[in-house]
C-alpha cells in the first residue's frame, strides 16, 4: 500500500501526536484503548513519527481521556438514541468507529476545512462532516436544534486563544435546548506549561488557557452544571501503565491537587 504524505502547518500537525500516541498505545503488553484504526491509520500516513519522540506518560495519558471519553459519550446516545453528538477538534480521532452509535445519532465531526477533508480516506463514511472555524460565528445554524446534544472537544481547550473556548461554548449551548458538554480539563499550570512540550512549541502557543476548579465554567454564562469530575490518575486502569509511571501515577493520586495537574476528565449537563 502507497502511504500518503501529509503537508501539514505546525498547528495541523498536532492531529499526529494523538493519532500516534493511540496507536503507540495499541503496541502496549495491557492496552488501554485498543484503539487499531488508529494505528492503521499512522500506517498508512509518510511521516517520521519517531521524531514525536513521546514519553509513556503521553501515550498512556492519551489512551485514558480519551477512553473515558467514548464512555460518556456512549452513556449518553444510549440514553438518547436520537441524539447529535460534535466531537470538537476532531483531527483524525476514530471516536466514531469506537464508540459505533446507534443509527438514529447524527454525528459531526468538526474541525479546520482541510481537515476533515482528509478524513474519508482513512475513516468509513460514519459521520457528517463540518469544516469550520470554531471561533467564527454561524457555524452552527446548519445544525438541528431540538435535539439533545453531546458535544465532546478533547485537548481543544488550550489551542482556542483568550476567551475563544468560553464564547464557543456559549454559542453552543444558546443553539441546542439540551445536552451535555465532556472536555478534558486542563489547569492553569498544565496549560501553561504545554508549550514546553517540542511540538507544541513549535506552534508558537505562549498563552494557552486553563482553569482550577471545575466549577469555574459555570459562571461562562453558558447555563452549564457540573455533573463529574474524573480524576484519571484514581483511574482503574493505571494498573495497566507500565513501570516507573504506574508507581509515579499512583503516588499521584493520594493528592487532588497533583491529579488535576495530570489528565482529568470534566462533564457539564445544560
Amino acid at each position: 500500500m502507497q502511504r500518503l504524505r501529509l503537508d501539514l502547518d505546525p498547528l495541523r500537525e498536532t492531529l499526529l501526536l494523538t493519532l500516534y500516541a493511540r496507536a503507540l498505545d495499541t503496541k502496549l503488553p495491557h492496552p488501554i484503548l485498543g484503539d487499531t484504526h488508529s494505528a492503521g491509520i499512522a500506517d498508512a500516513i509518510d511521516h517520521d513519527f519517531a521524531k514525536l519522540a513521546l514519553k509513556p506518560s503521553l501515550v498512556c495519558g492519551t489512551a485514558l481521556r480519551a477512553k473515558k471519553l467514548d464512555e460518556a459519550v456512549r452513556t449518553f446516545v444510549a440514553d438518547h438514541p436520537d441524539a447529535v453528538v460534535l466531537d470538537l477538534g476532531c483531527g483524525l480521532d476514530t471516536r466514531v468507529l469506537r464508540c459505533d452509535p446507534p443509527a438514529g445519532v447524527d454525528w459531526y465531526d468538526v474541525d479546520f476545512p482541510d481537515i476533515v477533508d482528509l478524513r474519508p480516506q482513512f475513516l468509513p463514511d460514519r459521520s457528517l462532516r463540518i469544516g469550520a472555524d470554531l471561533t467564527t460565528p454561524g457555524w452552527l445554524d446548519p445544525l438541528p436544534r431540538d435535539r439533545p446534544a453531546m458535544i465532546v472537544a478533547e485537548g481543544l481547550l488550550p489551542f482556542l486563544p483568550g476567551d475563544a473556548f468560553q464564547r464557543m461554548t456559549q454559542e453552543l449551548t444558546a443553539h441546542f435546548d439540551t445536552g451535555e458538554l465532556a472536555i478534558n480539563g486542563y489547569t492553569r499550570f498544565a496549560a501553561w506549561s504545554m508549550k514546553y512540550h517540542p511540538t507544541i512549541k513549535a506552534i508558537g502557543i505562549t498563552a494557552a488557557q486553563g482553569f482550577d476548579d471545575p466549577h469555574d465554567p459555570e459562571t461562562w454564562n453558558a447555563g452549564l452544571t457540573s455533573v463529574e469530575e474524573q480524576l484519571l490518575t484514581r483511574a482503574p486502569e493505571v494498573a495497566d501503565f507500565p513501570q516507573p509511571l504506574r508507581a509515579a501515577t499512583r503516588l499521584m493520586s493520594h493528592s487532588t491537587a497533583l491529579s488535576r495537574q495530570g489528565t482529568r476528565i470534566l462533564r457539564y449537563r445544560f
